[in-house]
């Protein structure tokens, strides 16, 4: 059968099956059959080979896009005609590719000595950003050979005429509301976990987004005001908690949005989202990447009495009052040159934030991509062309307070910054563009990373990323029909692009499926390093590390930049001591439960920076904190070590980063022996004082300083998603923050330990308490299932040689085999201990889950409503979180054990332990010499 009728078989199926249109082309041979079919005017199938050429083929870097750009040109040239697609036609297709081999098509065209060919392609180019070295190496080439059309094309670049040229944003723009959820809306409504495999086919995932009643409200929105945008909105919450999810956006402007290109199906832009409390920061972000609007409404508000204090609840909680209404169906508008939310006359909120300068321009561009490239692009025509850089783009913001030291940060951004106009140093609230030294992607991400790539016409990796890594973290647990059709695929693009795979896409070395945080923290080896990954929880224990969407993924990898502002910082210490029978996850929850406390329920950490000042943990402890801090609606974190603590993790890292390379993870870059090359540099600096571990400036100035009573923790601490609470906004926040003692004896049904939460210590921990029940009880039986899997095949290997999986596998009911991996995701659970692969697991919802209306303790970070367990009719599913030896010992009891219980399983156990540093952990502040 031919790929046409095997295209068409597709179709019918999607169609009959799924209710889905044509799946858009990127295969160039399918492509190639349906060219042949166009030039057959008596075809039976021309009409809708045209059809798909035209409207249904990817633009950018996929095969197809080659293929299409090649006929283009014929068409043009007169070597093919084609009545429907004339040369004029043929130029406006063109300019919707994007990049890639478009640009390359333009160029010979614009190039040429034909006057005819040369003015149309060249007004084409100059609407064109997505250039790469081969494209602008060819423009500057052509210039200093004296070509004229080339210094006009440089002399546009120049001028951003790319940018200039676009039309203004609208000064009004009308909405209508619709109430997506009430409280915090996590991204896993607008694009389920467990339904990450379908990510990349837009319009399949586009059917998961909230619910198909939601879906029909939409479009019933629509019809009934259809001059007007669908404003999705979280009611009395923050919009997009828990992850960046460019699937999410993408899901939201299939629906609200608008069609970016007439000629290229289910890629939408510029969605209008909302929330009481604004977006989550990373989400914001994935927003932005797509020209969009997030609005902080603030329409619900403190409640205050008479005297001006806030009035309380009986639980101690703040009382809020409706401001203004924005129910379902509630017609708005946004006036973007006031920059005010409007209800009719009525001003209801200034939404200043939202159109910032730099926010604006993403809007006008249609996106944050093409304001990247536009720039870089400016930049390289003007300096080809040897003039100043004109200033078209809005001035990045940049503040700079005399005589006010610098923040964790602020040091690390000015370290990385590229362009700095200033003299001095920048504080918080400055634009920045920063060199990206470490990225990551994951594997339900990967694939619309790989899209974005193709899509911007990027071929391989910056030469400025000092290393990056392609994870299989998320699809781990079960090697079934849909991993076996995404992740080979994925892992062969990333690997060819330049990336560190964990699978190997070539059979040479064992593949492997690590948790994508706990590679990048070993990978990091430089406290000022800024890394970007393509998960919430790419949050880094050396330098500072943000979670983002799939595109700002591409973006870091083709370019080796990001742009954003400095974050605000809030300083975290520690006072007192840790208790023997406390482990640090207890720590990190009672750091949430503190800091709520001591600012009257305002969390200062969200979108700001958490600063912790840790001492003498290592990174591998030390991040149990920064990953938490995802959960702290933080921006990241940062940990302050002293110099000896920063060189054994270090030391650590090289270890694991060879370890790596022994197992044949080098790539041709030899990308694995650099990293370990800049650890060897760092560690030199450290030791010889030229270079002292990151700190900040001792009069640094903060948002806010939290300081954690160590004294006062003497129980386990769980975060609870407190299901049943009366006011749907409390519920699935992480806030909830209880003592054991509360649960007095409450069921567990399922023990999880495992994802990124845990360390080798924690799989210790596990080994020392299944030999102290067997001392004391003769042998471990579980009276709940537990569930363990360690985050790393290091670790594991580790166990195995110093003995601690020998005890594990002992009392494990099942155990991983890579030889034979499980294909089909478990549904009930017995109750006995599951050595499971190294991976996510539970904690990603998308291939494993606990029974329905269960009750789970886990060392996870995700309660979400429906993630780790779903919920039934007569019961709500709950995912508690805990520490380590807390699960362990309730999958043993079959429930919460009190205090007593635990502190005696506990007794003689080496738990992670923690000290606050006795120094003060600050630089003295000197005038810096700046070096841009």
């Amino acid at each position: 059968m031919s790929l046409y009728l095997e295209y068409i078989e597709e179709i019918n199926n999607r169609k009959n099956e799924l209710g889905l249109a044509p799946k858009p082309i990127d295969n160039a041979e399918l492509l190639a059959e349906i060219i042949e079919q166009i030039k057959d005017k008596d075809h039976e199938h021309r009409e809708d080979s045209l059809n798909f050429f035209i409207y249904n083929t990817l633009p950018g870097t996929t095969s197809a896009a080659g293929e299409k750009a090649a006929f283009l040109k014929k068409i043009i040239l007169g070597e093919e005609t084609v009545a429907e697609i004339t040369p004029e036609f043929a130029y406006e297709l063109l300019s919707h590719m994007k990049g890639g081999a478009s640009i390359g098509v333009l160029l010979d065209l614009a190039l040429s000595d034909d006057v005819a060919l040369s003015t149309p392609a060249t007004a084409v180019l100059k609407t064109q950003v997505f250039l790469y070295d081969a494209d602008t190496s060819r423009l500057e080439a052509a210039y200093k050979a004296g070509n004229t059309v080339a210094k006009d094309i440089l002399e546009s670049y120049a001028n951003a005429e790319f940018f200039t040229k676009l039309p203004d944003i609208e000064e009004k723009i009308e909405v209508v509301t619709y109430i997506a959820g009430e409280g915090d809306i996590s991204t896993d409504l607008l694009s389920p976990g467990n339904q990450a495999h379908s990510r990349a086919d837009r319009e399949l995932h586009g059917k998961c987004m909230i619910s198909p009643e939601a879906q029909e409200e939409i479009q019933a929105l629509q019809a009934k005001h259809p001059n007007a945008k669908v404003m999705l909105i979280a009611e009395k919450g923050t919009m997009g908690v828990g992850s960046s999810r460019m699937s999410g956006v993408n899901n939201v402007a299939l629906w609200a949005g608008k069609q970016a290109s007439p000629y290229v199906p289910f890629i939408n832009i510029a969605p209008v989202v909302a929330g009481t409390n604004g977006i989550s920061p990373i989400f914001l972000t994935t927003v932005d990447v797509t020209g969009g609007i997030g609005l902080d409404l603030k329409n619900w508000v403190k409640k205050v009495d008479a005297d001006g204090n806030t009035v309380v609840d009986e639980n101690g909680d703040a009382v809020l009052e409706e401001a203004y209404s924005v129910a379902t169906g509630t017609v708005l508008t946004i006036d973007t040159k006031a920059k005010k939310l409007l209800n009719g006359d009525k001003e209801l909120v200034d939404i200043s934030s939202a159109f910032t300068p730099q926010k604006v321009e993403f809007m006008k561009a249609g996106g944050s991509y093409a304001v990247v490239f536009g720039k870089k692009l400016q930049t390289f025509a003007s300096e080809a062309l040897g003039v100043p850089t004109k200033l078209v783009y809005a001035a990045s913001k940049e503040i700079s307070h005399e005589g006010q030291g610098l923040t964790a940060v602020e040091k690390i951004f000015n370290r990385n910054a590229v362009g700095v106009l200033s003299e001095t140093d920048l504080h918080a609230g400055s634009d920045v563009r920063v060199r990206v030294n470490i990225v990551g992607s994951q594997d339900t991400t990967g694939p619309m990373t790989c899209q974005e790539l193709e899509a911007m016409a990027a071929s391989t990796i910056s030469p400025l990323v000092d290393g990056a890594y392609q994870s299989g973290c998320h699809t781990a647990s079960v090697w079934d029909s849909k991993a076996k059709a995404n992740i080979p695929k994925l892992m062969s693009f990333m690997n060819k692009f330049g990336l560190i795979t964990a699978r190997d896409p070539k059979g040479v070395y064992h593949a492997m499926t690590d948790v994508i945080h706990k590679v990048l923290n070993d990978i990091t080896v430089d406290d000022r390093a800024i890394i970007i990954g393509g998960d919430s929880h790419t949050r880094m224990s050396k330098g500072v590390a943000f979670g983002a969407d799939s595109g700002t993924v591409a973006v870091a990898l083709a370019t080796g930049e990001s742009a954003m502002p400095i974050p605000e910082s809030v300083k975290v210490t520690f006072k007192g001591t840790m208790q023997g029978h406390m482990d640090f996850r207890d720590v990190v929850h009672a750091t949430q439960a503190q800091m709520l406390k001591q600012f009257g329920g305002e969390n200062v950490f969200q979108g700001r920076i958490i600063e912790v000042h840790i001492g003498t943990l290592l990174a591998d402890q030390a991040f149990t904190f920064t990953d938490w801090s995802a959960e702290m609606k933080a921006k990241a974190s940062i940990c302050i070590s002293n110099d000896e603590t920063l060189i054994q993790s270090i030391e650590l890292a090289k270890s694991r980063i060879q370890i790596m390379i022994d197992k044949g993870m080098e790539n041709e870059a030899g990308t694995l022996n650099g990293l370990i090359a800049l650890a060897d540099k760092r560690i030199e600096e450290v030791k010889s004082g030229t270079n002292p571990a990151l700190a900040p400036d001792d009069n640094a100035k903060y948002y806010a300083e939290v300081v954690i009573d160590l004294d006062v923790i003497d129980q386990p601490m769980v975060a609870d998603p407190d299901v049943n609470n009366e006011d749907a906004s409390k519920r699935y926040t992480h806030d909830v923050i209880r003592p054991v003692s509360y649960y007095d004896g409450k069921h567990v049904d399922l023990a999880f330990v495992g994802s990124c939460m845990v360390h080798k210590g924690d799989m210790q921990i596990i080994a020392q308490m299944l030999r102290n029940i067997e001392k004391q009880n003769g042998k471990v039986e579980f009276k709940a299932p537990l569930v363990v899997a360690p985050p790393t095949y290091n670790i594991v290997d580790e166990l195995k040689a110093e003995g601690d999986w020998d005890i594990l596998r002992k009392y494990s009911g099942f155990e991983f085999d890579d030889a034979n991996p499980k294909g089909a995701a478990r549904t009930k659970y017995e109750n006995i201990m599951y050595l499971e692969r190294p991976g996510c697991n539970l904690c990603m919802g998308n291939q494993e889950k606990a029974e329905p209306g269960d009750t789970v303790l886990a060392t996870s970070t995700r309660l979400f409503q429906g993630r780790v367990v779903a919920d039934t009719a007569e019961k709500k599913g709950e995912s508690l979180l805990g520490s380590t030896p807390l699960v362990v010992l309730s999958s043993v009891l079959g429930r919460f054990p009190t205090i007593e219980e635990y502190k005696a399983a506990v007794e003689g156990i080496d738990l992670t332990r923690f000290a606050p540093p006795t120094e003060e952990m600050t630089t003295k502040y000197a005038v810096p010499i700046k070096v841009v």
